[in-house]
């Protein structure tokens, strides 16, 4: 909506979470944005709301409340069964209309990037896609949204300042979720809305859960990554034998699984995914902008390389200097003695 004068951009306030839900238990991105919403709502003396749509999602909505959340807004209708752009859209809308919240969040995940473009263009305001950061202009309000730009070879700040609600995208596991706290409570506020006239233009026939989904980086506790040094699929192997020692996961960067290494469903990255560890170790990854985005939040970052002055290696917090294929032998051999 386009800001008249400062008097019309007062009556927007508040800073919404667009919750995720998958079978009805809330994602834990949903978390994740709660907590990065409460530090943007303190610095403008406003609250946090929750937003949850979908088809018998009204009696998980209350979990939001312990991870900071002062309100929840749920929509719970049949014909919101599954997934459903259009539908969620009109919903969406029409709450902000009734509502005026200054700011809306949601995960850039695959729901988040189908859902928010389309409530983007019909509230008639901005949108920045996969934040890797989100801050507050003190001089004005203005919600800075920060994300890697040039095929990520910069980061850029975005702002949208003659627009609200301001409108962003924030990647999977770069804001930490805060501890809950199980004696938290809020207002529920519960609304029914019309959703027949949303003009609905596609039927979904079917669902089908692809088996490289199963590999879920996201909520690995370790990772042991390759990259191009890994020379072939067969350095893989040697990843996967340490990723079974330790318990963890095996990722790759793009330009292993662009050389055909690995599937992409390891990718970690931009064009990936993003990862939050407690330790990722990095094999023969020179450290790419477009990697580091991916997975610069982990704990505990562990670099194995030759090059000592790689992008990677400056930023691990221990780096291992040497053959890869040397090392991790060595490391394999010796876990099961500890």
């Amino acid at each position: 909506m386009k800001i008249k004068n400062d008097t019309d951009r007062a009556t927007f306030t508040n800073v919404w979470v667009i919750a995720e839900h998958l079978s009805g238990a809330l994602q834990p991105v949903t978390y994740e944005l709660i907590g990065a919403a409460k530090e943007l709502a303190q610095k403008r003396s406003s609250q946090v709301w929750a937003i949850v749509i979908g088809a018998g999602v009204a009696a998980h909505a209350p979990s939001v409340f312990q991870y900071g959340a002062d309100k929840v807004v749920v929509v719970d209708n049949p014909a919101l069964t599954g997934f459903n752009d259009e539908l969620e859209a009109k919903a969406l809308v029409d709450l902000i209309d009734k509502y005026r919240p200054e700011i809306v969040i949601c995960g850039a995940t695959a729901r988040g990037r189908a859902l928010i473009p389309r409530v983007a263009v019909k509230s008639n305001c901005g949108l920045t896609a996969d934040c890797t950061g989100l801050d507050i202009d003190p001089s004005n309000g203005d919600l800075l949204q920060t994300r890697p730009a040039f095929g990520g070879n910069i980061m850029a700040t975005i702002r949208s300042s003659d627009h609200r609600p301001q409108m962003a995208t924030v990647r999977p596991r770069v804001m930490k979720a805060p501890d809950p706290n199980p004696d938290a409570f809020g207002e529920i506020i519960t609304e029914e809305i019309d959703i027949a006239g949303a003009g609905k233009a596609k039927r979904i026939l079917d669902t089908v859960h692809s088996d490289e989904a199963a590999v879920n980086l996201a909520e690995a506790e370790i990772i042991i990554a390759g990259g191009r040094g890994m020379k072939g699929p067969e350095g893989f192997d040697l990843l996967r034998r340490l990723a079974t020692r330790l318990g963890g996961a095996v990722g790759a960067s793009r330009a292993a699984v662009d050389a055909g290494w690995i599937p992409y469903a390891h990718q970690v990255g931009q064009t990936g995914q993003t990862v939050q560890t407690k330790v990722y170790v990095a094999c023969a990854i020179s450290g790419q902008i477009q990697h580091l985005v991916g997975m610069q939040s982990c704990d505990l970052i562990i670099a194995i390389d030759k090059n000592p002055n790689t992008p990677m290696m400056q930023i691990a917090d221990i780096a291992l200097v040497g053959d890869v294929f040397e090392i991790l032998p060595e490391i394999i051999d010796e876990i099961p003695k500890l």
